[in-house]
């Protein structure tokens, strides 16, 4: 177990280097305008916690593109590592008499006795494409932005979610079970919009009909801050997805103490919010495939 541990530590701590890093200009690691990291080879995107450890290695090291490989994945590809170049840690779990690595996503479900039996958690050491020589980042043109807006028009009207335009704050009525947004001519850029309205619709996503998010055992009396890095988390991943620019908040400035605190004392706790952030994104677009073939 000892090892597990080994793993958890350096993900967290790498986390918690970067907020702190950071949070002078509240500026999260998650605060990114592109894509979500994705593997050089399979094309596959990471997800969960690791989306987070290698959106925070890219903003420190000045990375450009978002595309990762391990050593020999790199090789494979023509590619060579150049020498002295630093690796980044990300975590993955094996389950014993398996040879597939799932990527670890739902850390809770680690907690449960069967769950302990069946799997480990295991660091894979993945490395940039700008810290390799002999591979060419394919060139993705960029939606110009009428289309980036209308898809996300698109995609938040699928939700189904109860959206009113008023007011200036932006907020979730679990009660009402209905989100609050200022008007769309009060936001300075249209992605700011969206962006915020992904991170209310994430609280949405936390509804009993939906992913009945239960973060009271988990986190005690720093549920209301856990929540909003749930939403935080999420709303990054989602915004990732739609190609949305985000945006440093000074709201975030009271909750920015107790998560250093939380991950400090416990190093699953970053892992179990980017796990609920995860699973409200998923649930979000399966509504929209749903939706289209309706």
């Amino acid at each position: 177990m000892k090892n597990q541990t080994d793993i958890y530590e350096k993900i967290t701590a790498s986390i918690i280097e970067a907020i702190e890093a950071g949070c002078g200009k509240f500026e999260m690691p998650w605060h990114t305008f592109g894509s979500l990291p994705s593997n050089a080879g399979n094309k596959r995107r990471y997800r969960g916690v690791n989306v987070l450890v290698l959106w925070a290695a890219a903003s420190q090291r000045g990375y450009k593109t978002q595309l990762w490989a391990t050593y020999p994945q790199w090789r494979e590809l023509g590619a060579q590592v150049r020498q002295g170049e630093k690796s980044t840690a990300v975590v993955f779990w094996k389950f014993y008499g398996d040879d597939n690595d799932s990527e670890a996503e739902n850390i809770e479900d680690e907690t449960t006795e069967n769950s302990r039996k069946r799997c480990f958690a295991r660091a894979y050491h993945v490395f940039n494409a700008d810290q390799v020589d002999g591979f060419s980042p394919p060139n993705v043109p960029a939606l110009p932005e009428a289309q980036r807006i209308q898809q996300a028009e698109d995609f938040f009207h699928r939700t189904g979610a109860r959206i009113i335009e008023t007011g200036t704050r932006a907020y979730y009525d679990s009660n009402a079970d209905e989100i609050h947004m200022p008007p769309f001519s009060l936001f300075k850029k249209a992605d700011y919009f969206y962006s915020t309205l992904a991170h209310e619709t994430i609280h949405f996503c936390g509804h009993v009909s939906r992913c009945n998010r239960q973060l009271g055992n988990r986190f005690g009396s720093e549920l209301y801050a856990a929540e909003e890095l749930v939403a935080e988390l999420g709303s990054a991943f989602l915004s990732a997805e739609l190609q949305l620019e985000t945006q440093p908040k000074t709201d975030n400035a009271p909750y920015i103490h107790n998560w250093l605190a939380v991950m400090k004392n416990d190093h699953r706790a970053i892992f179990t919010a980017a796990s609920k952030a995860q699973e409200a994104v998923d649930w979000l677009l399966s509504r929209q495939t749903r939706e289209q073939a309706a």
